[in-house]
């Protein structure tokens, strides 16, 4: 992974534009005025001082194939948030586990972040089994957290904490 740069718009769009990539997501099915518009938002988050949004592209190759971002929800807290989303013509390649890997050591080893969490729709199999893979532990269900298209979302809750990220396997 690397950082995100404003030439990646059409490659994010490529995704960002299908309806069963946005289905779990309250963003989407995006215009190409959104996505150049979130891939510059994402690009400008590399120079905000503090930095709180670490944006990444994922490549194989050249083609950028998914992103991820670390959030960080509070400096003092030393708390964050990751997310992911992968092109669905690599779904089930291992893509969304090896972003979700890189943005915890990102957060825990070079942040020194203290607790990372992620959510995700509980009828999102795929990326339940992501965060599972990675490492988190499945924290538990909250109700109606975000208002999608087909109606309100719950949102399983996973995270993982600097002493099992740094404890040997």
């Amino acid at each position: 992974m690397d950082k995100i740069v404003s030439e990646d718009w059409p490659a994010v769009h490529s995704w960002a534009c299908l309806p069963e990539v946005c289905r779990y997501q309250s963003w989407g099915p995006n215009t190409e005025v959104q996505t150049k518009g979130f891939v510059d938002s994402a690009v400008k988050a590399w120079s905000d001082a503090p930095q709180r949004r670490f944006p990444y592209a994922a490549r194989v190759g050249r083609d950028v194939v998914g992103m991820g971002e670390l959030h960080v929800r509070s400096h003092e807290q030393r708390q964050g948030e990751i997310s992911y989303i992968v092109h669905p013509h690599v779904w089930g390649q291992g893509i969304g586990t090896e972003i979700g890997r890189q943005l915890l050591a990102h957060g825990f080893d070079e942040l020194g972040l203290h607790r990372i969490h992620a959510t995700c729709d509980p009828r999102n199999l795929g990326s339940s089994r992501v965060l599972s893979k990675i490492g988190m532990t499945h924290e538990g269900r909250l109700r109606h957290t975000t208002l999608l298209r087909d109606g309100w979302r719950d949102s399983m809750i996973f995270s993982s904490l600097e002493g099992e990220w740094r404890s040997p396997a």
